[in-house]
């Protein structure tokens, strides 16, 4: 049954987007497929929305469709399987025809496409490609995260005498071995995929993520940084480096294809390649994006440390927005950096209270909607992974479509915000985990501040959307839908 519940998502979503081929890559971050459309004019929004199991879509040049987690990865991996095997187009006139628009619909159809051309920003596509590096990666940071949490609060306990150095320091190494088989080579996995998104080889791509960390220089006699004359430093720009030297290599490979003969293309190509990158990587690259890196963490450090509760506020209840358009991925190398350079991010725990507000809001809906079946089977269907952490459910079936409450769960993520903001000091040692998943990764014994926020946006939300933010026809009396099988009723879930 579950294998048939994905291939009909995967079918029925290809439906309504004009099939197989009208879809570049297929990507899954925690909860959406990303979809690249290369004709939105093929796509049947209001049909995809329809379709059973779709949680909610965001329409911006990357079509994103809420499915879930869990069922996103098998969704999407179904979807790349078809591409791959190229089945027939699927026909979409039949989903039109069902669909029963007419000729305003479809000019209104054209005209939204148009406009989303006319929306394709410089910065979108800079926000779009970001995106497509980072979120492959986002459950490699889950799994690695959270083992690496629970070396932690070993290594503490060992620390504390509280179990015994001889029995567990063996244990601990061995998760920290596996946590380092992601974080100690990030770049490289970053490199090769920034290579898929620019264009570049995928393989020279990890060897230029690999030049960052300076494996055969020698530590006694350092290359210069030629700006200040001081030694440089393995890994110095990290990961905002490594997306600059991939995307210039993909600049210069398809520079070069236009002129190497095709039969000296594998040999001139990627020497060239790696040559002419590598130099300006070491020399240029490393060089500037160290000193962009450690500004935008100490610009973030410094907003966190002076605006406490304030700033803590703010980055809190503007975060649901930022989820809701797919644009909290860009935050990722910031993330990223602040753990390289610190050892913890202070931003994560605070965007975290985003949806902590958003599940008191669910619980005030709850509460208040009794009556209304569909909705109430919607909230329990989505709030324990809302609870964990994963906001998309709540957003797209529940806050979102009522208005009031989405604003209101914002206000509640503030006022978390703002309780992490006061208490200062409360960081995460790794990112992609948030809610009371996050918890075991909060860094230097400050659990319970974040603890404390997650109940200030817990109870901020509740009361916010308690006595604000429900809409009166929430609360009208409504009864599942039914459908009669074989003289039997059976619930439409």
């Amino acid at each position: 049954m579950a294998d048939q519940k994905i291939e009909r998502l995967a079918n029925q979503i290809y439906q309504y987007v004009g099939g197989t081929g009208n879809v570049g890559n297929v990507i899954n971050c925690m909860t959406r497929v990303r979809l690249d459309i290369k004709d939105y004019d093929r796509v049947d929004i209001d049909g995809l929305k329809k379709v059973d199991g779709v949680l909610g879509v965001v329409e911006e040049e990357t079509l994103q469709v809420v499915l879930g987690p869990g069922v996103v990865t098998k969704v999407a991996n179904q979807m790349s399987q078809m591409k791959k095997g190229r089945p027939a187009e699927v026909d979409t006139s039949a989903a039109s025809n069902e669909s029963g628009r007419q000729t305003a619909e479809k000019t209104a159809a054209a005209n939204k496409a148009e406009q989303k051309k006319r929306n394709n920003t410089p910065f979108k596509r800079v926000l779009k490609s970001i995106a497509n590096i980072f979120v492959p990666l986002i459950p490699a940071f889950v799994g690695a995260g959270i083992i690496g949490g629970i070396a932690s609060v070993l290594g503490n306990m060992i620390t504390a005498g509280t179990i015994d150095a001889a029995a567990w320091d063996n244990i601990v190494v061995v998760l920290k071995i596996i946590q380092g088989g992601l974080f100690t080579y990030l770049n490289i996995y970053i490199g090769i995929n920034a290579a898929k998104v620019f264009g570049a080889t995928e393989g020279l791509g990890g060897i230029v993520g690999g030049i960052i960390y300076l494996s055969a220089m020698n530590p006694e006699a350092p290359l210069p940084n030629i700006f200040t004359g001081e030694a440089l430093a393995a890994g110095q720009g990290g990961v905002i480096g490594v997306v600059l030297a991939v995307w210039i290599l993909a600049l210069v490979e398809k520079s070069l294809r236009k002129v190497v003969p095709d039969s000296l293309d594998v040999i001139v190509t990627p020497t060239i390649a790696l040559l002419v990158v590598g130099l300006i990587t070491i020399f240029l690259i490393m060089p500037i994006a160290g000193l962009v890196s450690t500004s935008l963490v100490g610009a973030i450090t410094w907003v966190l440390n002076v605006g406490g509760a304030f700033a803590g506020f703010v980055l809190g209840a503007l975060f649901l927005p930022m989820v809701m358009f797919g644009l909290h991925q860009v935050l990722t190398p910031i993330h990223i950096e602040m753990i390289a350079s610190q050892g913890h991010t202070l931003l994560l725990p605070i965007l975290a209270m985003a949806g902590a507000g958003q599940v008191g809001a669910a619980f005030a809906i709850w509460m208040k909607c009794k009556q209304n079946k569909p909705l109430t089977n919607m909230i329990k269907g989505s709030l324990p992974v809302g609870i964990l952490g994963i906001g998309e459910p709540l957003i797209y079936a529940v806050t979102l479509p009522l208005g009031r409450p989405f604003v209101t769960a914002c206000i509640g993520g503030g006022v978390g915000g703002a309780v992490i903001g006061a208490i200062g000091g409360i960081g995460a040692t790794a990112i992609g985990p948030s809610g009371v998943a996050l918890i075991p990764l909060i860094d230097n014994g400050m659990w319970w501040g974040y603890v404390v926020g997650l109940l200030a946006a817990y109870v901020g939300g509740f009361v916010a959307t308690f006595f604000f933010g429900v809409p009166k026809e929430a609360m009208e009396p409504e009864e599942m839908p039914t459908t009669t099988v074989d003289g039997e009723t059976v619930i439409d879930y």
